[in-house]
């Protein structure tokens, strides 16, 4: 018989090897086309976080030049 609370290994966190943990999300509006193109990349999440870090850095190193 299946436990009815489900799999308490599925409660555990999910553990990550990144320097920061991922605490929180973030979403917005786009394209069909914009969101079809993001979902056929490999990683898709990651690409979308590398993307929005290099535009922030840029912005940053745009503000400090003048």
């Amino acid at each position: 018989m299946p436990n009815p609370k489900g799999n308490p290994e599925s409660l555990q966190p999910i553990q990550s090897d990144r320097e920061k943990p991922l605490t929180t999300t973030l979403s917005f509006r786009c394209t069909e086309e914009m969101k079809e193109e993001v979902k056929a990349k490999e990683d898709p999440p990651e690409f979308c976080r590398r993307a929005i870090q290099e535009a922030l850095e840029k912005d940053k190193s745009n503000q400090s030049d003048t």
